[in-house]
């Protein structure tokens, strides 16, 4: 992989043209023709008009806005074989197609990169993104958590699939759920909403004066409460500083709480997952800390297109409670199906049929880029582009940190704890109100707006299998001594 990212030549601008912006949406076709163009003007039209409007993150390692990543040449390559094969990865039918074979062999090794043991998370499987991810790990740790509160109230076996979720909670005896958190990203809140629990039930239980910690007292007291049912989330790198909400001893702190009060054990691992590949050594001791013991975690979530840097549309899910899943997702009254499956499984390795076990009925073979990268690059390419990432956000924090006219964030933060997110601002508040537009304006390199503490930020986000540290940071240079200035 690291060959790979050398020979690969940027793209010098990272935006396109205001111009070609202006001239793709005066070329959009926006009414029905009756008479359609045909393929060889529909080519044109793609490739003259719209692509050239397009931003360039898949080209370039200088697009550091939003956890994007980008697309290794072998999952780019299996992309398009997936999309000129179009299988159907709903039903698993062995003697039909090797399909959702190669999904689980694909689901196997990515258990394996992150050091979890395939068999211990029998419930695994792809998603759209980790957002429809924490979505399947807010169903299910709904169902479990009731079911819980329903044997110690009364030994009642209660079901939300089944019953819906006001008549169930009826019948186990509890009256509030909530979902208990440190800085959650707003995708959780989100998938809180989907599943019925609500935005307002996810309450952060983080210290006041550490950044992304859960502050344990009051983690118990709300576990402690009455009637009440819990999902712990737990931010495995925080979405503005790349911090982990874990480390030491905090996950098996939290499993014995969880244990002791029928909680589920929730992690949005989005893009701090990976740092379960790195080698436990000084330079990374603050990463490796913050991912130890998730094999505790009753359920795991991650996004393949950041994590992987396979083509967008692709997260997964993890859970150790095939059942439980099962139970929610389960796709039944659906003859023509189940049919189908059972009469061409028979001697064949036990293999859920996806639509049983997530979202969707109708699903892409997102799988197969994730298959075909895993496999050409291996745990020791993707250590490397992990490391690359890592030395390149170092080194623009030690940038940022060494100027005079920017600040690194949150203030007194240190390099060992900048994983692949580093925030920060401008000094001249003047300055700084318009300092994102001021770099991206350059269209050189591209970086994110946030906010802290009340103020403008600017974020990068080093994701991409491409960089190279000499490399960029010139580029970065350059761009932020102009900017700062």
């Amino acid at each position: 992989m690291d060959a790979e990212a050398k020979s690969f030549h940027a793209v010098t601008e990272v935006l396109p043209s205001p111009e070609n912006i202006q001239h793709a949406r005066s070329q959009l076709i926006k009414t029905l023709p009756g008479k359609g163009s045909g393929l060889d003007q529909i080519q044109k039209h793609l490739q003259n008009d719209l692509v050239p409007a397009f931003d360039r993150h898949n080209k370039t390692p200088n697009y550091y806005g939003f956890v994007t990543g980008g697309t290794t040449p072998a999952s780019l390559l299996a992309d398009h074989i997936a999309v000129d094969n179009d299988q159907s990865l709903m039903v698993h039918l062995p003697k039909d197609s090797i399909s959702v074979e190669a999904e689980d062999c694909a689901l196997r090794m990515l258990c394996q990169l992150l050091d979890f043991e395939p068999e211990r998370w029998p419930h695994r499987t792809f998603t759209t993104g980790a957002t429809a991810s924490n979505v399947l790990g807010l169903a299910c740790g709904r169902e479990y958590v009731i079911r819980r509160a329903a044997e110690v109230n009364g030994g009642e076996v209660v079901s939300v699939a089944d019953y819906g979720l006001p008549e169930a909670m009826r019948r186990a005896g509890i009256e509030n759920m909530q979902i208990l958190s440190e800085v959650p990203h707003s995708s959780l809140r989100k998938a809180a909403s989907i599943v019925g629990l609500g935005r307002a039930s996810v309450r952060n239980v983080g210290l006041a004066n550490a950044a992304h910690r859960f502050d344990f007292e009051a983690l118990e007291a709300a576990l402690e409460e009455p009637r009440t049912a819990s999902i712990v989330s737990i931010s495995c790198s925080e979405i503005n500083t790349g911090f982990f909400a874990t480390s030491g001893d905090d996950m098996q702190r939290i499993r014995q709480l969880c244990d002791q009060y029928g909680a589920w054990i929730h992690v949005d691992a989005a893009f701090g997952l990976l740092a379960r590949v790195l080698p436990q050594t000084p330079e990374y001791e603050v990463l490796t800390q913050g991912v130890k013991d998730l094999h505790l975690a009753d359920s795991i979530t991650g996004d393949g297109h950041k994590l992987l840097n396979v083509p967008y549309d692709c997260g997964f899910f993890f859970s150790r409670h095939l059942d439980l899943g099962t139970a929610v997702f389960q796709n039944t009254n659906a003859a023509y199906i189940n049919s189908n499956a059972a009469a061409t499984s028979s001697g064949t390795p036990s293999i859920p049929s996806p639509l049983n076990i997530g979202i969707e009925n109708s699903r892409r073979f997102r799988a197969l880029p994730v298959y075909a990268s895993l496999t050409a690059y291996g745990r020791n390419g993707y250590r490397d582009m992990m490391e690359r990432q890592i030395s390149l956000a170092r080194a623009i924090a030690k940038y940022i940190d060494n100027s005079v006219h920017c600040e690194l964030l949150p203030k007194g933060n240190s390099i060992d704890n900048i994983y692949i997110i580093v925030l920060f601002q401008a000094k001249d508040e003047n300055i700084n109100d318009e300092l994102v537009q001021r770099i991206n304006a350059t269209r050189k390199i591209y970086v994110s707006g946030t906010q802290w503490d009340g103020r403008p930020a600017a974020r990068f986000a080093v994701a991409s299998w491409q960089v190279q540290v000499e490399r960029e940071m010139a580029t970065i240079k350059e761009v932020l001594e102009s900017a700062c200035t």
